[in-house]
């Protein structure tokens, strides 16, 4: 059972930056996709972003630009750096991993961006 732990929430204010990482239990081999995606109050989850274990990125049109995925394979982990964060991009975030056909997920790690 794969297991992940994000890291790096908090509180922000607007415009500022933050950088989320999440760490996969045990070494993860094969074709996979990481990715980060967020749910806010009242709305569903929704992606943000996702690379797979050879450096394909994808995007949310609304985070081109400002957020960063990255993921260093030998420490199972991927990362999300977050700049410019807007009020908007409040969210409880999840880390994902997608692998032989199952979705995994990490608890989340709550960002909050207010002045």
């Amino acid at each position: 059972q794969v297991q992940l732990v994000e890291s790096g929430g908090g509180l922000v204010q607007p415009g500022g930056s933050l950088r989320l990482s999440c760490a996969a239990s045990g070494s993860i081999f094969g074709f996979n996709v990481m990715g980060w995606y967020r749910q806010a109050p009242g709305k569903q989850r929704e992606l943000v972003a996702t690379i797979t274990s050879g450096g394909i990125t994808n995007y949310a049109d609304s985070v081109k630009s400002r957020f960063t995925i990255s993921r260093d394979n030998a420490k199972n982990t991927v990362y999300l750096q977050m700049n410019s964060l807007k009020a908007e991009n409040t969210a409880a975030y999840y880390c994902n991993l997608a692998r032989l056909g199952r979705q995994n997920w990490g608890q989340g790690t709550q960002v909050t961006v207010s002045s």
